[in-house]
């Protein structure tokens, strides 16, 4: 499953990055999304992009497509 599956208030632990997103792989490492952590969706915009995430106690507008990269297990 990826994070941009996740509804609202839904959260998960983050497996992995998908090589695919390239450049943006760093971008999220750099901002702590990173395997192991816990990753929450917050709010989805109307249009259902961009999608607003917590990670880390930070809050994180990503794209729908980055979304796409980030492998997650749903946690309860």
């Amino acid at each position: 499953m990826n994070l941009s599956n996740l509804k609202p208030g839904e959260q998960g632990r983050i497996i992995r990055l998908d090589s695919t997103i390239g450049p943006i792989r760093r971008r999220l490492m750099d901002m702590g999304v990173l395997p192991g952590e816990t990753i929450k969706v917050e709010k989805i915009a109307p249009m259902g992009d961009p999608i607003e995430v917590t990670v880390k106690g930070y809050n994180l507008s990503l794209r729908k497509g980055e979304a796409r990269g980030i492998e997650i297990e749903v946690q309860p």
